[in-house]
C-alpha cells in the first residue's frame, strides 16, 4: 500500500493559473490606478499574492496532510475575497460600474476569462484598458477562481474521507507489510 501518493503539479491547476492572472492584473492595476503611497497598493498585491501562494503551498502539503491542504486552500479563498472587496470598493467610491451578472460586458468578460488562464494574455491587453474594465476583469477572474477553489476543497475532503489521513495510511501500510511477511 502506498501511503504518500505524490500529488499533481499545482501549475496544472486551473485555480492556480487563474490566481496567477489575478496577481499580474492586480500588480498592474495597483501601480497604474492607485496613488503612490496608498496603502491599498500593498494590501491588494499581498491579497493577490496570498491567493496564489496558498494554492501552491496547499497543493504541496496535500501529499502528507489533507487538513493543511484544506486550510491553505481556504486561506487562498479568503485572500481573494479580500481582494474582491478592494476592487468593488474602488469601483463604488469612484462611481464606476460594477458589472452585474447579466451585463453584456460581464457576459463577454466571463467568456474570455473562461478560455484564457495564461497571465501573458492579460498582461498584453490590460495596459490599454480603463480602470473600470481592469477591475471588472479581475472581479470576474476572482469569482471563477473561487469556484475552482471550492471544488478543490470538496475533492480534498472526499479524499480524506475515502483514504484517511497520513497516520492512518501509514498504520495500514505497516499492518499490510506485517501480514505479508509473517512466517
Amino acid at each position: 500500500m502506498e501511503f504518500i501518493p505524490q500529488q499533481g503539479n499545482y501549475r496544472n491547476l486551473i485555480a492556480f493559473q487563474k490566481s496567477e492572472c489575478i496577481y499580474d492584473i492586480t500588480y498592474h492595476f495597483a501601480h497604474r490606478f492607485l496613488n503612490i503611497g496608498d496603502r491599498t497598493i500593498d494590501q491588494m498585491i499581498q491579497s493577490a499574492r496570498s491567493g496564489k501562494q496558498n494554492i501552491a503551498e496547499g497543493c504541496a502539503a496535500s501529499t502528507t496532510s489533507k487538513e493543511t491542504e484544506i486550510k491553505l486552500l481556504n486561506v487562498a479563498r479568503a485572500s481573494l475575497q479580500e481582494l474582491l472587496l478592494d476592487y468593488e470598493d474602488y469601483l463604488r467610491v469612484r462611481n464606476l460600474d460594477l458589472w452585474t451578472d447579466n451585463h453584456p460586458k460581464a457576459l463577454q468578460c466571463r467568456r474570455v476569462c473562461t478560455h484564457h488562464n495564461e497571465s501573458s494574455y492579460y498582461r498584453e491587453r490590460i495596459p490599454h484598458r480603463s480602470d473600470e474594465v481592469v477591475a471588472n476583469l479581475a472581479i470576474t477572474l476572482i469569482h471563477q477562481t473561487d469556484v475552482f477553489l471550492r471544488k478543490l476543497i470538496e475533492t480534498a475532503k472526499s479524499e480524506f474521507i475515502k483514504n484517511g489521513g497520513i497516520r492512518e495510511q501509514m498504520s495500514q501500510a505497516r499492518i499490510a507489510y506485517r501480514k505479508r511477511n509473517e512466517y
